[in-house]
């Protein structure tokens, strides 16, 4: 029974040649806009992770009574709290050197000696970087001894929170949108494809086939389009998203999520083979219910 299903959805690709062409180009078109949806969904996550491990960064400032090894033993205390994932320590005269750089012209009247203190920078892990997280920490660390200030910007971090909330809906209702408009398009094609064999249906039933018998052939040619179409459009998007690397590096995917690109290309082969098999049986099952046999 199996290999006469296969053997027959794979004759109806010699059969119906141009059928199986436009509904196998539908859903290449709908997977390569799915694709790179995904992509720009990524890259959105990407660049929000970037803006906020770099406006989550808090400046520990030490009190300038404090000796050096007092002022290590602050950056060593600093290290064991738990929200920390990295700390730099910059002396004063690293301060007066970044500050000059930054500065820029002027900065010369300042060189009588270090004028800003020494401090410790703080890069938090991800999960931390919350302002009310921040705003506690800040306050524990502000009672450690040798602390003379702590800074981050608060309104900056909170602009940029309430930002990624409103792209990561902005991103839900869009990819709902295109995967609707995805699934409506390959589902009228592969309709259409299946409509023009309506006498074939007609029939298998008149000779006495039930609906399942008459199903499986398609649903065999509904995955094998699948297959094809997710290949062809994980090879499109992957061939854009190396483009892209070659001019920007820094925007890999794999930085927010470990093996993205596998996942990706993997995620629309199956998506692929799910659209077409889904697409065939509803199809299907619509025109084997509406054929009348009297």
């Amino acid at each position: 029974m199996l290999p006469y299903s296969i053997r027959e959805g794979i004759a109806n690709f010699r059969r119906a040649k141009f059928a199986v062409f436009a509904s196998t180009s539908a859903m290449s078109v709908a997977l390569v806009l799915v694709g790179l949806f995904a992509l720009v969904t990524f890259e959105a996550q990407n660049v929000s992770s970037w803006l906020r491990d770099r406006v989550g960064e808090v400046e520990v400032f030490v009190d300038e009574d404090a000796s050096t090894r007092q002022a290590e033993a602050l950056h060593t205390r600093l290290k064991t709290i738990p929200a920390v994932a990295s700390t730099t320590f910059i002396s004063r005269e690293e301060a007066q050197t970044i500050f000059a750089e930054e500065f820029g012209e002027g900065a010369e009247i300042y060189d009588d000696g270090p004028f800003l203190p020494a401090s410790v920078r703080l890069r938090l892990k991800t999960s931390y970087i919350h302002t009310d997280s921040i705003s506690q920490m800040a306050g524990q660390i502000q009672s450690f001894d040798y602390v003379d200030d702590v800074v981050f910007d608060q309104a900056l971090l909170a602009r940029v929170q309430q930002n990624v909330r409103l792209v990561s809906l902005a991103g839900l209702v869009l990819g709902a949108i295109v995967i609707l408009a995805a699934i409506f398009l390959v589902g009228n094609t592969i309709r259409l494809t299946i409509y023009a064999r309506r006498l074939l249906i007609r029939t298998m039933k008149l000779v006495g086939a039930t609906d399942a018998f008459i199903r499986r052939p398609f649903l065999v040619e509904g995955v094998l389009q699948g297959l094809i179409a997710g290949t062809v459009a994980s090879g499109i998007v992957w061939g854009l998203y190396r483009l892209m690397l070659e001019e920007l590096p820094d925007l890999a995917i794999s930085y927010v999520v470990p093996h993205a690109e596998l996942i990706l290309v993997g995620g629309l082969i199956v998506g692929g083979i799910l659209l077409g098999w889904v697409g065939s049986f509803f199809a299907v099952r619509r025109f084997i219910k509406s054929v009348d046999i009297h």
